[in-house]
């Protein structure tokens, strides 16, 4: 893989009128450098589910990855994940898939991978799974379909199982809500975003990217029967979750 990949400049046009956004072929060709300015310590994040897993995933069983988009994760686990591991990814966006399947195959994966077009709104089948990546994912489920969602995840994981979220939060407070909302456009800026990207792109996902605030996605995991929920990392509006069965 190039480590350049293509510059995010899908927002960087005035446009008349901004459509929801999609993930589709102009963002999956650019994702990678989208996440890596758009979420604040993306590389570090994932480096800490890489750390995790590896404490979590056991011999013969299938890591999930839900909304698996460009495979970023899976490429970061493959070297520390025993092969007998299945990995198992789900995404809705056709294009974003054949983006994973360009970046295993020059990777020359050698384990087992299952790439699945689906729409998780409307559950999942998860089996004999050790691991669950819910990687900025849940924040794009529709509210009223999240508790089936977790609910499909938690029958699917064996004991001692674990699922690992990040997601973008609203703050506890409307207070603290405004400011990290500011510091998070202030890191998009310092990131080389410019004022029409920044906001034609927060008009594309305003009706698309529904976030819960920490406290709620807490309450959401403990009610589906995790016995222990806890967080690995905390940026303004941006945590990371760990669950376990």
């Amino acid at each position: 893989m190039s480590s350049n990949p293509p510059t995010d400049k899908v927002f960087a046009e005035q446009r008349d009128s901004v459509a929801d956004f999609r993930f589709d072929k102009t963002v999956a060709t650019v994702f990678d450098d989208m996440v890596s300015r758009s979420v604040p310590f993306y590389g570090e994040m994932q480096r800490m589910i890489v750390e995790i897993s590896a404490d979590f995933a056991e011999r013969n069983t299938n890591i999930y990855d839900l909304g698996c988009s460009s495979g970023t994760t899976f490429a970061a686990l493959n070297p520390v994940i025993d092969p007998s591991v299945r990995f198992v990814g789900v995404d809705n966006s056709p294009d974003m898939l054949d983006t994973a399947r360009a970046k295993f195959a020059s990777l020359n994966f050698q384990r087992e991978v299952e790439l699945r077009a689906a729409d998780i709104n409307d559950g999942c089948r998860i089996e004999n799974a050790s691991i669950v990546n819910l990687i900025l994912t849940l924040q794009f489920i529709r509210p009223l379909r999240r508790e089936r969602l977790i609910a499909d995840i938690y029958n699917g994981l064996n004991p001692r199982g674990a699922l690992i979220m990040v997601e973008k939060v609203l703050g506890e407070d409307s207070l603290f809500n405004r400011l990290f909302i500011d510091y998070y456009y202030e890191m998009k800026r310092r990131h080389g975003y410019s004022e029409l990207e920044i906001s034609q792109k927060r008009e594309a996902l305003e009706n698309v990217l529904i976030p819960y605030k920490l406290l709620e996605n807490r309450e959401l995991l403990l009610s589906a029967g995790f016995s222990a929920v806890d967080v690995f990392f905390k940026w303004y509006n941006f945590c990371g979750i760990i669950a376990v069965k």
